[in-house]
């Protein structure tokens, strides 16, 4: 079922994503050569309990997962493009990491990501975040009242397609609000002009992310962590945005 927030529950909404951004701050600026994964995944936990905060992750366990989750935050490291279980894996130089965090608080929900390189950038890699953050960007700003879901799904696919890259549309962007996902589905491309059309008070998280070499995606063993089917790899960005009369509000910008 897909809702409308009022502005006191967008700003309510906004409050966790302040938290949640900062969560990804944090976790952003503690990742560096020589650190585990699961160091990360234990500064996120600490910081959820000092907040009073609930994660969304730890006992999460849909049809594609095999397992509950167990952590808090997903490490998706080089060719792992979604859903990264942390595990004991210690940082290298030029690892491409993303990292994804949702957490609800007072019982409203934000959910966002990020990839960084850790250490020596390749410029392969670069270029890779430049366009997948630049599609976020196009995403958000297709967020407006009067357009319709085929808008943001046409923004990212078109950044994608400008810098030769292929779209994977089995995971995208989704409702957020009480839960972390919900209605609406947002594919990472798509045909403008098609869809639900936006009202203010949609609220949703907006997420494209892209392989270098490849739109094909596995699971491994571990049940979770989704890998590009070629070992190339992957960069993940995404926000929760409130559509609104005044446009696009990204509740958890950094």
């Amino acid at each position: 079922m897909i809702e409308l927030r009022t502005p006191a529950e967008i700003e309510r909404m906004h409050e966790a994503g302040r938290f949640v951004a900062s969560v990804l701050g944090a976790t952003v600026a503690a990742s560096a050569v020589g650190v585990n994964l699961l160091e990360l995944d234990r500064l996120a936990h600490d910081m959820i309990r000092a907040r009073g905060a609930e994660s969304c992750y730890i006992d999460y366990h849909p049809s594609f997962g095999g397992s509950p989750f167990g952590k808090v935050i997903c490490t998706s490291v080089n060719d792992a493009a979604l859903h990264g279980l942390p595990h004991d894996y210690v940082l290298r130089d030029g690892d491409v990491l993303s990292l994804d965090f949702a957490a609800s608080v007072d019982g409203w929900v934000a959910d966002s990501a990020v990839t960084i390189i850790v250490g020596t950038p390749r410029p392969e890699d670069v270029s890779l975040l430049e366009v997948t953050s630049r599609a976020l960007d196009a995403g958000i700003a297709a967020a407006v009242v009067g357009n319709k879901i085929g808008d943001i799904s046409a923004a990212i696919g078109d950044v994608a397609h400008s810098a030769g890259l292929s779209v994977n549309t089995d995971f995208g962007g989704h409702g957020v609000g009480r839960t972390m996902h919900g209605d609406p589905h947002i594919p990472n491309d798509g045909r403008a002009g098609r869809g639900m059309k936006l009202r203010a008070g949609l609220v949703f998280a907006i997420e494209p992310w892209f392989m270098l070499g490849t739109d094909r995606i596995f699971t491994d063993p571990d049940g979770w962590t989704l890998r590009s089917a070629d070992g190339s790899r992957a960069a993940h960005f995404e926000h929760t945005v409130a559509v609104t009369d005044a446009g696009p509000l990204v509740l958890t910008a950094r």
